[in-house]
């Protein structure tokens, strides 16, 4: 059973996810918070395997709490987003969320995306990573140096950390490289110990800011 904590300001979306993920199969909500502070907190005592994540709520947002859950090792972090805030979707990133989901997101695949994060697998919608990744390159600084670790890498390591830059999930990097899924999974775990990142999204930021990725 997936233990999930729902935290958003909204009361009324917050009860709409909470009716969503209690119908479905093999997902138990924990509990749920209004705010980034109160999210902590909870998270910490109940210990949920996933946190569906606001960003922007008073007080502690998101981001900040994003930080402090990945930091610690409480548990996953999937953000909700309107798109539209990229600069709060970038911070949630690099605090180390597991993904991002728009709040338009249909119930079926809110419930997958969640299974696929507690199963470590990431969530990174394709066909919105492209453009939240190049609106990242074009606002943020890039690094003045090679990031550190991306020379003690494999070739097999590279090419998966740049099917991780392009929204691909473990099953479809399999079968892009023609190597197994778990094969895949013992790789991109040495990718990010070797690049010393706590989450794949991160990852595929870092191999745009290195320029690994075409455009």
């Amino acid at each position: 059973m997936i233990r999930v904590l729902v935290a958003d300001d909204h009361a009324a979306i917050r009860a709409g996810l909470v009716l969503i993920l209690s119908r479905a199969d093999g997902i138990e909500v924990v509990g749920e918070a209004g705010d980034g502070a109160a999210a902590v907190r909870m998270a910490r005592t109940l210990r949920p395997d996933v946190v569906l994540m606001d960003v922007r709520m008073p007080g502690m947002d998101g981001i900040e709490a994003t930080e402090q859950l990945v930091r610690e090792d409480v548990c996953d972090v999937l953000v909700l987003t309107t798109f539209d805030l990229d600069e709060y979707v970038h911070g949630a990133l690099r605090a180390g969320a597991a993904g991002f989901l728009l709040k338009s997101v249909e119930a079926p695949r809110l419930v997958e995306a969640i299974k696929h994060v507690a199963e470590g697998d990431g969530v990174l919608e394709p066909k919105v990573t492209r453009r939240l990744l190049n609106a990242f390159a074009a606002s943020a600084p890039k690094p003045a140096r090679t990031p550190p670790g991306l020379d003690q890498l494999t070739e097999r390591e590279r090419e998966v950390l740049i099917c991780l830059a392009e929204g691909l999930s473990n099953q479809q990097i399999g079968r892009k490289l023609y190597i197994g899924e778990t094969t895949v999974k013992t790789h991109v775990s040495r990718v990010l110990t070797k690049l010393d990142l706590q989450s794949r999204v991160q990852a595929a930021i870092l191999a745009q800011d290195a320029g690994l990725v075409p455009d």
